[in-house]
């Protein structure tokens, strides 16, 4: 009978297989997958820049020299928000205000994802602004920072007007406010106790649902 030899083990078979990250085409797969989700998640906020400032703070030895930015962020569906950011680059500036829009973002009720449901008024300090709601087709006529809040808010069919100060920050502020104001007819309807037809029908003789809410 044969000797069977056996080999002496070899320095690749001695030592066990380390299992590092999974290579070729199914793990470059996963990857993108893993990225993709990442950026969808990230893209589905829209943001605006509404102002950027360099602001100064004076110190012993002169002054330091900044930037502040105010953004705007919303996701087109209702949300919106707005954000002030100061750094020492206008990037980082930028960054931050993003970061505290999304922090601070609100839900604002839409008639048929285009319009508000009925008009409102929205005040900070000497800014002034009036917001009404607008039949299909008319568009987006506003201007300036209130242009930019209802532009990421998602609303097609509106009219604004700005009735007192042009600063950018205090427009923003009372932009946000009346937008706040909003009410949805579900919202009036559970409040008083009512069917959502018949605050329908008193829209329809006449009645702003503005006024259908205040009633109650």
């Amino acid at each position: 009978m044969a000797d069977e030899t056996v080999s002496a083990p070899t320095e690749e078979t001695a030592q066990p297989q380390r299992r590092g990250p999974r290579r070729g085409p199914r793990g470059d797969r996963d990857r993108r997958q893993r990225d993709s989700g990442g950026e969808d998640r990230e893209s589905e906020f829209v943001d605006k820049l509404v102002a950027i400032n360099r602001v100064a703070k004076v110190v012993k030895g002169g002054k330091n020299f900044g930037f502040a930015a105010l953004v705007v962020v919303g996701d087109k569906k209702g949300r919106v928000g707005y954000g002030h950011g100061k750094a020492r680059e206008v990037p980082e500036a930028i960054r931050k205000a993003t970061e505290e829009a999304k922090k601070t973002m609100i839900r604002v009720p839409l008639r048929e994802g285009r319009t508000l449901h009925h008009d409102g008024r929205g005040r900070w300090g000497a800014g002034k602004v009036m917001l009404r709601a607008a039949p299909p087709g008319t568009g987006l006529i506003a201007g300036g920072p209130m242009r930019a809040v209802l532009e990421v808010l998602g609303v097609s069919d509106v009219v604004g007007k700005s009735q007192g100060s042009s600063n950018p920050y205090n427009m923003v502020r009372a932009t946000i406010g009346a937008l706040k104001a909003q009410v949805s007819p579900r919202h009036v309807a559970n409040r008083r106790g009512l069917k959502v037809s018949d605050l329908i029908s008193r829209r329809k003789d006449g009645a702003s649902l503005g006024e259908v809410a205040s009633e109650g």
